[in-house]
């Protein structure tokens, strides 16, 4: 969420910054509201001023035996008190209204973020790996001998409807392998502390985080009123929802492996085969909570987490950043890294690696306490995928196919599959 301090003070700079991410100017209409909301306030604490003042010339003119004078500062007391509730009423309902638009509003881009209206815009930074040379013709994932027994979309259609699979057999053992695989390198590793959270949140934890009131759709929510999780940044960041920490904490660093919910809204016809893009998946998620001077470096740590899982399994990969018009709602900056995929002949996205400034922060009141003293700041939050599941199982089949349908499977997986690292040509581990 903004502060409507800094928006005061450079409206001008606000908007332009929105125009980067192509939005429309609302400086002018959020200054207004904040002003009718202040001339609220001071209005209530002016009446309650009157209010205490006749309050005290009531008992001199009781005591004065002036009754006329006594009645009339009486029904003045009562009448500045009615104001004051009024005045006050008024004020707090200005007050949510600014805060209701507040958090509508995306974060805006950092300086260095690079100006583009889609994913087309984004600018690549680096790549690692060179494509294994293929005398075949590589195949989706979903059509690789080996996988076809193990990656089940009509029986988990029959069960659960469209976007979803059943994995079995050597290809559910891989999937686990991995998720296990990337909690061990960022625990011992990277240092991150691992957390296994609730995937039922409440609506200020989603609002906390940025996915609540703006975009609803793109997640499940329970007759109870509980939202599943459409990644476990949601569960980690609010950890420090609604809490001050002392310096000395940060950064705290998480990670943890769950199951995600998306609803996939508007992406009706887009990745429709296999299993690139369902409504149920697993990630294993990383989330920092830092000093404010540290944040960047901590984004480029991140990073560098998420590219050393696909360095150990062997993936090549390309690393963006995107520009201000692909960006998510929450973020300030985000990396995103693609996966080759030689089946589509192409790099997909497999982490997104975001800082989000004190845009979270402010949304959940998260703070901390200088050591060297002086009033508590906001922290800054980060988060990215290290990795997801199922888009690495994706890479690691197609990466590792070959010509007679089997697979071979990168060794850093050897002590998670039994020393097993080639998927048969039915299915089995071998």
């Amino acid at each position: 969420m903004h502060d409507i301090r800094a928006i005061r003070e450079n409206p001008a700079a606000f908007d332009a910054a929105l125009a980067r991410r192509g939005d429309a100017p609302v400086s002018s209409d959020l200054l207004r509201l904040d002003e009718s909301r202040r001339a609220k306030i001071l209005a209530a604490e002016t009446a309650q001023a009157e209010q205490n003042k006749a309050s005290k010339e009531v008992g001199a003119a009781k005591g004065r035996g002036d009754e006329a004078e006594f009645e009339r500062l009486r029904a003045l007391v009562a009448d500045k008190k009615a104001e004051v509730a009024r005045m006050q009423t008024e004020a707090k309902d200005l007050d949510a209204l600014l805060t209701d638009q507040l958090i509508r509003i995306a974060n805006l881009p950092a300086e260095d973020v690079p100006e583009g209206a889609d994913e087309d815009d984004n600018v690549e930074i680096g790549r690692w790996g060179t494509p294994r040379a293929l005398d075949f013709a590589p195949k989706e994932h979903f059509e690789i001998e080996a996988v076809q027994n193990g990656m089940d979309f009509e029986t988990a259609a029959k069960l659960s409807g469209s976007r979803f699979v059943l994995l079995s057999g050597g290809v559910a053992r891989i999937h686990r392998a991995l998720a296990q695989f990337m909690l061990d390198t960022h625990i011992n590793e990277n240092e991150l502390t691992e957390v296994n959270g609730p995937v039922l949140v409440l609506s200020e934890m989603m609002q906390g985080t940025g996915q609540l009131p703006k975009f609803g759709e793109d997640s499940y929510q329970t007759r109870e009123g509980w939202w599943l999780i459409p990644t476990s940044e949601v569960s980690l960041t609010n950890i420090v929802n609604d809490t001050m920490i002392e310096e000395s904490y940060l950064p705290s660093r998480y990670t943890a492996h769950s199951l995600c919910f998306r609803s996939e809204a508007g992406s009706a016809g887009k990745d429709t085969r296999g299993m690139l893009r369902q409504h149920q998946f697993e990630k294993v998620e990383m989330v920092s909570v830092t000093h404010p001077d540290k944040s960047d470096d901590e984004q480029k740590r991140m990073l560098r987490c998420a590219e050393g899982i696909l360095e150990k399994l062997g993936i090549p990969y390309r690393t963006l950043i995107l520009c201000t018009g692909d960006m998510g709602f929450s973020a300030r900056r985000t990396y995103d890294i693609e996966a080759w995929l030689p089946g589509q002949d192409t790099y997909r996205e497999i982490s997104s690696v975001s800082t989000c400034g004190d845009f979270q922060a402010r949304r959940m009141n998260a703070r901390f306490r200088p050591e060297a003293g002086g009033k508590p700041e906001h922290v800054h939050t980060l988060n990215g995928s290290g990795l997801a599941v199922g888009r690495c199982l994706i890479a690691v089949l197609e990466n590792g196919q070959n010509a007679d349908g089997t697979v071979t499977l990168p060794e850093v997986l050897a002590p998670y599959l039994g020393g097993k690292l080639t998927l048969k040509a039915d299915g089995t581990l071998a």
